[in-house]
């Protein structure tokens, strides 16, 4: 079926236009009698959670055998009850009396129980699917609760992403659910291509055409609730309804006339004021993914987020571990990193940007990066980044710099050149 939309860009859907919605879609859909797992993002994307989820809500209660509310981690820390009830919006420990008759569970990828394979991907097959980047099977694993009832609503927002050039509608399978091989291949996938040839392109990039077809293995009816939301507000451009597919793809392009601002020409410096809604560099580093495109050569990238004290609670040890290199810095030295979790290698080269490696001359990065984050100098620079202590920095007066942007929220919002399309 195709999506159904209500909004678009420059416009904005009220909640009670956004709760009739809901309720006229879902009521359409043979729910009764059925089980209903319904998967949304964490606290690290804006969105109007507890307006959708209870729309949803009432329009299911009493219809469905069982409701389920998985929580897409990736591979993101796990979120505790206080968490759950201010993304949720109910008061906590009282789940039941705001959404009764409902669980909600984190999406546990650590442990293998918790994942169910739903098939493999063959080797020739992701050669395709990659355009011939490499060529190895996978094995797609996924959530157990999603395979364990009827249907799935995704639900959730469409930004421009770093890995699949727009996030949304699939992505909250792979890898929002998924188990690591599958979000090892695709995350690395995404950084093979590189983040400024990917972040914001239009249509199904190889990362979305290889989630796109291990989504298409799940058992169960897929369904797909695609919001497009003010970056750092609750309030609703646009949703749509339809396939995982559809309606992502009817949001992703709502998504990049909403999300994306374009300069006519390069900046040397870009301050991103980067959204405490990451409180760790693992997701932070998207101050510096929105803004690499437009920034010159040998320019300058300060992630200022002094609230940010761990560079993730996951994967932190190994990322201090390499640190932080260009793509080719791995590639061209595989042997000593073949062994190390692709997403690992994946973060690491989208914070640092676009670069080259040589034996001889070493690595040549085309953007320098400076934190001034909570992480101390000699941490900072032991990861391969410059420091700047936050302290310092006036948000006001770099503002009257002509050579730097100063992007407030940073995080969510694109930045591109005109002349890149």
């Amino acid at each position: 079926m195709s999506a159904e939309l209500i909004g678009g860009p420059g416009r904005s859907v009220s909640a009670d236009e956004a709760r009739h919605f809901v309720n006229e879609r879902l009521r359409s859909v043979p729910l009764d009698g059925r089980s209903l797992c319904v998967v949304i993002p964490d606290s690290t994307r804006s969105c109007p959670l507890p307006l959708l989820l209870r729309a949803v809500h009432d329009a299911v209660d009493g219809r469905v055998s069982r409701l389920t509310v998985l929580i897409a981690l990736g591979t993101h820390p796990p979120m505790d009850e206080a968490q759950l009830a201010a993304h949720l919006g109910y008061a906590e420990g009282r789940l039941a009396e705001t959404f009764p008759r409902t669980t909600v569970v984190n999406h546990e990828w650590w442990i293998p129980e918790a994942l169910v394979s739903v098939g493999e991907l063959p080797a020739r097959e992701v050669a395709t699917l990659a355009e011939g980047r490499f060529e190895e099977p996978v094995t797609v694993t996924v959530n157990r609760h999603v395979v364990d009832h009827d249907v799935v609503l995704v639900m959730g927002p469409v930004f421009p992403h770093e890995v699949v050039g727009f996030s949304g509608g699939n992505k909250y399978f792979f890898p929002g659910v998924a188990g690591r091989e599958i979000i090892d291949l695709t995350h690395w996938l995404g950084a093979l291509i590189g983040n400024t040839g990917i972040i914001g392109m239009p249509g199904v990039t190889p990362v979305r055409a290889v989630i796109d077809r291990a989504a298409a293995m799940i058992p169960s009816e897929r369904l797909c609730l695609a919001a497009v939301v003010a970056s750092g507000t609750k309030d609703l451009h646009s949703l749509a309804f339809g396939t995982p597919e559809d309606a992502w793809a009817a949001s992703a392009k709502v998504s990049a006339q909403t999300h994306v601002r374009y300069l006519e020409k390069p900046v040397r410096r870009v301050l991103s004021l980067v959204s405490e809604r990451y409180d760790e560099l693992w997701t932070a580093s998207k101050g510096m993914y929105k803004v690499e495109p437009i920034v010159a050569d040998g320019g300058e990238v300060v992630v200022h987020a002094p609230h940010v004290h761990e560079v993730s609670r996951t994967h932190g040890a190994l990322i201090e571990k390499i640190g932080y290199h260009c793509r080719d810095y791995f590639t061209g030295q595989w042997e000593r990193f073949a062994d190390v979790s692709r997403s690992v290698l994946a973060h690491s080269t989208h914070l640092r940007g676009d670069g080259s490696y040589d034996p001889s001359l070493g690595e040549r990065c085309r953007v320098r990066v400076t934190l001034a984050t909570g992480l101390d100098e000699a941490r900072t620079r032991a990861l391969g980044l410059d420091y700047r202590d936050p302290a310092t920095i006036d948000p006001a007066e770099w503002e009257r710099d002509p050579d730097t942007l100063v992007v407030h929220n940073a995080g969510e919002i694109l930045f591109r050149l005109k002349s890149s399309g």
